[in-house]
């Protein structure tokens, strides 16, 4: 992890900005990330397929395939805003089986092994229990990239806010689920994630204890775009029936 830290933290990498998008941007830092990960991944593990947010590929999910997004939180970076991460999840049969959260600024390492918990830096971690919902903090995102989802999703965040003690947005939706894993969050919810945006952080929640799903329920598709929900199991149901109303 330290060599991802130092290229993340390296500010010269910055200098390079290239718009994907609106309010969707990559930096040197994000392809030198991802080229290094990839690079590494593929010298030990030649079998495995890799998706990256920063190369177009078709991998096929019915084997085994590394989900990277080398930088969630790209404006947070660029703004100095010290709350970004490297998302990594090896996906087997269309299921995470591993996964990794790296926060290079507070040098904390959140990671999952299917059946086998969620850990930070080495140490268990849970989703919160026994939280009610009045006094719960949920983290939301904002779907930035896809601003017709406005009107839907803030009349969301208003049902929420009505119902939860506060509202967080970060900007990080890998943080966000790690955080839900750590119980630092009651819960999560966006509109419209990337593979890479939730793979290792779903992970996280499940062997953390919680649950995750799409708007409907259902169990997220691990190969395309998803409607995220993610909480501890206490406030599962409430989430899904917010989200549902419209």
């Amino acid at each position: 992890m330290e060599s991802t830290r130092a290229i993340i933290t390296d500010e010269t990498l910055l200098a390079e900005v290239s718009a994907k998008g609106r309010a969707n941007f990559v930096t040197r830092c994000d392809t030198a990330v991802q080229n290094f990960l990839q690079r590494e991944l593929r010298a030990r593990w030649p079998q495995v397929q890799f998706l990256g947010e920063e190369a177009a590929s078709e991998p096929d999910f019915s084997g085994s395939v590394w989900v990277l997004d080398p930088v969630d939180g790209t404006a947070n970076l660029m703004h100095h805003f010290q709350h970004s991460a490297v998302s990594l999840a090896l996906v087997e049969a269309g299921e995470p089986v591993f996964g990794v959260v790296y926060q290079p600024f507070l040098a904390e390492t959140f990671t999952a092994r299917r059946g086998r918990g969620a850990r930070l830096n080495g140490r268990p971690i849970q989703v919160s229990a026994g939280v009610p919902a009045a006094d719960s903090v949920i983290a939301v995102g904002t779907s930035p990239y896809d601003r017709q989802l406005a009107d839907a999703n803030f009349a969301l965040f208003r049902r929420l806010f009505e119902r939860c003690g506060d509202l967080r947005r970060t900007g990080s939706a890998a943080l966000d689920l790690a955080y839900v894993a750590a119980g630092r969050v009651e819960g999560y919810l966006e509109r419209n994630l990337k593979p890479w945006d939730f793979a290792a952080g779903a992970l996280l929640v499940r062997e953390a204890g919680g649950r995750v799903g799409d708007f409907g329920g259902c169990a997220p598709d691990f190969s395309k775009n998803c409607d995220l929900i993610a909480a501890g199991p206490e406030l599962w149901d409430e989430l899904l029936c917010l989200a549902a109303e419209e």
